[in-house]
């Protein structure tokens, strides 16, 4: 019978919704209890002190030529979430313009917003739009039937009135807290650094943009472009 380590290094798409569960097989108990911590665990294990582990460049390329990826991403390219509606706010309408580049891997948008939540609440943080849209039914949105808010499943999530935060990576970002530029915002698939510094350039292959919206207090958009996988 054929062992589960030999299976998903060669296939690992069968196997593994992501690259951090691909990781995840291959920490024991054993790590958790020394390192204290999951992503210390899975850093081990990517810098291959746990045997041969593919890199996530590896994993992704992998994952894109898979044909169940193939067929996702023809499923989603002729199942728009914006199709079909008549969008007049700025802000949906830029979303909309990006949702088939998202969705395809060609762009990964990262979202600044400032808003109320549904409890009047004033929330603001950092959203990963390609990861919202792989995990999330956009429809609602693009119809005006719900309000894209941030929460604390996202990048970065900040609610002004308890004064809650939290911080978590997406699939296709994860934060950086302690650079002396502030915060930045590290792509996974090919480690470039994204700056929210309004003051500084956002980084190669990424342009910001400030949206006027009638809907949302404050929004800008972060767009990279990915040049190659």
């Amino acid at each position: 019978m054929e062992s589960h380590e030999t299976s998903d290094l060669r296939d690992p798409v069968n196997c593994f919704k992501d690259y951090e569960d691909y990781l995840d097989s291959k920490v024991t108990a054993m790590d958790l209890f020394f390192l204290k911590n999951k992503e210390s665990a899975r850093k081990l294990v990517e810098h291959g002190h746990k045997g041969t582990v593919l890199s996530l460049q590896e994993f992704e390329q992998r994952k894109a030529a898979s044909p169940s990826a193939s067929r996702y991403h023809q499923n989603q390219t002729t199942m728009l979430a914006s199709s079909g509606y008549d969008i007049q706010d700025n802000f949906l309408r830029a979303l909309a313009e990006r949702e088939e580049a998202n969705r395809m891997g060609k762009m990964t948008s990262l979202i600044f917003m400032r808003d109320a939540n549904a409890l009047g609440q004033e929330v603001s943080g950092y959203l990963d739009y390609a990861h919202r849209l792989q995990t999330q039914d956009f429809a609602p949105y693009f119809s005006g039937r719900k309000k894209l808010v941030p929460g604390p499943s996202d990048l970065c999530y900040y609610n002004w009135a308890n004064q809650v935060s939290s911080s978590s990576c997406s699939s296709n970002y994860e934060p950086i807290y302690d650079h002396p530029d502030g915060l930045l915002f590290r792509r996974k698939l090919d480690s470039k650094i994204l700056n929210v510094d309004p003051k500084c350039d956002p980084g190669e292959d990424s342009r910001r943009t400030m949206v006027q919206s009638g809907l949302y207090s404050h929004v800008v958009i972060l767009d990279h472009y990915i040049t190659s996988v």
